[in-house]
C-alpha cells in the first residue's frame, strides 16, 4: 500500500481513508445499535462509541497493509 495517495491533486496519508471509510462504518452500526438499544446496557455510552471506533479502524487499517 502507498504511503501517500493523491487526492484531487493533494498527496494524503493513505490511512486518511481507512479513517473515512471508518467513520462511515461507525455511523452505520452506532445507528443500528441505537435503533436496537444497545446502549440502554452500556456503561458509558460515548466511550463505547470511541472503544467500537478504534476497532473498526484498527481491523481496518490491518486489512489495508495486506
Amino acid at each position: 500500500m502507498p504511503r501517500e495517495l493523491s487526492l484531487f491533486g493533494a498527496l494524503v496519508p493513505s490511512l486518511f481513508l481507512v479513517f473515512l471509510v471508518s467513520v462511515v462504518l461507525q455511523t452505520i452500526l452506532d445507528r443500528i445499535m441505537g435503533r436496537i438499544g444497545v446502549y440502554r446496557h452500556v456503561w458509558h455510552p460515548p466511550l463505547f462509541r470511541v472503544s467500537i471506533f478504534f476497532c473498526i479502524f484498527g481491523i481496518c487499517g490491518l486489512l489495508a497493509l495486506r
